[in-house]
């Protein structure tokens, strides 16, 4: 039988130490703001300021607590200091020559909401529909192990908001960024809506590892000459055949060809033309530099760490559903920017615990408190972010015995020895 207060307990002190980590450098009040929201986020799984108001349980009226916290999170402006912080404890669950960084778009939509800030049409790619909302540009690295994702990078933003110059512009700023944190050898995975020069410009001139799904209406040089993707893939058939395990566990046998090729744009740089078959009636086309000189190796390296990709889509799909990220309310784009940024850090706290308490009794005990009726999934998250919300929904008393106190001064008052009635 689980024990909700001593487990609540090593959940609030496992959370500050966490908080504690990423908001060095902070003032106290950004500190203590940073590690509430982070809390009552988790703790009522909903990114409503009322919700996470609630979960804090103060000793004040509730209005006072959630005109603070709106307050506090219009004016938070330490973005690029906590993500720096956050990505040094993440680096400690990887290995960077093994890393695979995975880069996806993904979209907020507010359809019922035209008088946000910037609000503006985007494709919703849940139903395929053109309606009014904010981009998102996101990265996440796989963690040692069983492989889940650990959000490194994301941004919200809008074509409609002063300064922006294209969504290329501001995606282009996501791998820019991851840069200045791990190495070139880290392997970028992109999708199809990557598939541009401006991408491939970047990762050669930066001579960064990518695996990138080509569109089949590129052009390609085969041979000397300019063909289209399709035309040059079709003319092998698979030259290795491998079975891989899709993310519904299904086993697939796989043909996969091998094909030197260089892009128009770049015709001094040597590329390699990946072509798998199985995944659909057209074959898939991925793009890569990866430098391995056995070519069954490097193809099977390259299918792998591109069917990856599937863990950034579900942590796209477990941050919008578990916390509500679609029903945020709040007006200004800073402060839906900010909603965003510690929804990502509360996603990636439950993704640390998950590698570095694997196998524990804390993590046993978390798995068993999330009532699943059938076993456990390989993707944790679900069953962890209701656990986490049932265990704090327990203590009744929220996260203030947690909260650094300003030290008392040793100065002594003369109100505290004679009473208040000498100076009336």
């Amino acid at each position: 039988m689980i024990n909700y207060n001593r487990l609540g307990y090593e959940m609030k002190r496992d959370l500050t130490n966490f908080s504690e980590k990423i908001s060095k450098g902070l003032k106290r009040p950004q500190s203590k703001f940073l590690l509430q929201m982070i809390y009552g986020i988790l703790a009522g799984n909903k990114l409503h300021i009322s919700e996470i108001s609630r979960s804090l349980n103060e000793n004040i009226t509730l209005k006072k607590t959630i005109d603070r916290l709106s307050r506090n999170l219009f004016a938070f402006s330490q973005k690029e200091l906590v993500m720096e912080n956050y990505i040094s404890e993440v680096k400690k669950q990887i290995t960077e020559e093994q890393t695979v960084i995975v880069i996806d778009n993904s979209d907020i939509t507010k359809p019922c909401s035209p008088k946000m800030e910037a609000i503006s049409d985007v494709h919703d790619g849940s139903t395929g529909e053109i309606r009014k909302g904010y981009f998102t540009v996101e990265a996440a690295v796989l963690s040692q192990g069983k492989k889940m994702p650990l959000p490194v990078y994301e941004k919200v933003f809008s074509a409609t908001e002063k300064g922006v110059v294209s969504a290329t512009h501001e995606n282009i700023q996501c791998p820019k960024s991851l840069s200045a944190y791990f190495s070139k050898d880290c392997v970028r995975t992109l999708d199809r809506g990557f598939d541009a020069n401006d991408y491939y410009r970047y990762f050669l001139k930066k001579d960064e590892k990518f695996v990138i799904r080509a569109k089949k209406n590129r052009n390609v040089i085969y041979n000397g000459k300019a063909q289209n993707i399709m035309d040059v893939a079709n003319k092998y058939k698979g030259n290795y055949r491998m079975d891989f395990i899709d993310k519904n566990g299904k086993k697939i046998e796989c043909k996969i060809s091998y094909i030197p090729v260089r892009l128009c744009e770049f015709s001094n740089q040597n590329l390699i033309l990946v072509v798998v078959y199985g995944f659909g009636v057209q074959p898939m086309l991925l793009l890569t530099n990866l430098d391995v000189s056995e070519k069954k190796k490097l193809c099977m390296i390259a299918t792998r760490v591109y069917l990856m990709r599937w863990r950034i889509e579900e942590y796209f799909k477990f941050k919008k559903q578990q916390f509500e990220l679609e029903d945020l309310r709040v007006m200004s784009l800073q402060s839906i920017r900010n909603l965003n940024l510690f929804a990502t850090l509360a996603t990636g706290y439950i993704g640390m615990i998950t590698s570095e308490k694997e196998d524990t009794i804390f993590m046993l005990e978390l798995k068993e408190g999330s009532k699943r009726i059938f076993d456990v999934s390989k993707f944790i998250f679900y069953a962890l972010g209701y656990a986490i919300e049932r265990v704090l929904a327990r203590t009744h008393s929220g996260i203030k015995g947690f909260l650094l106190k300003k030290e008392q001064s040793q100065q002594l008052t003369l109100a505290k020895y004679f009473g208040t009635a000498v100076f009336e």
